[in-house]
């Protein structure tokens, strides 16, 4: 009952007053949600859309959702499968999830390791060191993703 009416007021939110740069919305049931993060501006994902899938756990908000991109990114922490490494998005001791965060924040921080990507906790090691070492290539790498899986 709890998770039901914490989402129904958060999705209502994310809906009136969503973080600039992301859409939200429920996916059939209400713990199936789809999201939408533009690339932003200065970031190789710049004019980007990219997609991704929210589930709600039973236990929700006393654990996190389970996010992952459907778009294809290319960023040392998001995987080919999508998985995205972040600690909000794990439980303690290894992760940073609280009850008092919501999915509007999950969003907006996946919305920022977009724009900073932090290549000593990679998911990709390969991008990750492209990243430290050859940045060049790896803006360009970036790009071509973008304008290809997330391109309009």
């Amino acid at each position: 009952m709890q998770r039901a009416s914490r989402l129904t007021r958060e999705l209502s939110l994310l809906a009136t007053e969503p973080p600039p740069g992301i859409t939200c919305w429920q996916n059939g049931q209400l713990n199936d949600l789809r999201a939408q993060i533009l690339g932003g501006a200065d970031t190789p994902y710049e004019k980007g859309i990219f997609n991704l899938e929210i589930t709600v756990p039973e236990r929700y908000p006393f654990e996190p959702p389970k996010i992952r991109f459907l778009t294809p990114i290319y960023h040392p922490n998001i995987d080919s499968a999508g998985r995205i490494c972040l600690d909000v998005l794990k439980l303690p001791p290894k992760g940073a999830w609280r009850p008092s965060l919501n999915i509007s924040t999950l969003l907006t921080s996946i919305q920022l390791l977009m724009a900073e990507p932090n290549p000593d906790d990679p998911l990709m090691a390969d991008i990750s060191s492209e990243y430290k070492y050859n940045k060049q290539l790896f803006l360009r790498n970036a790009r071509e993703w973008t304008a290809k899986y997330a391109g309009q």
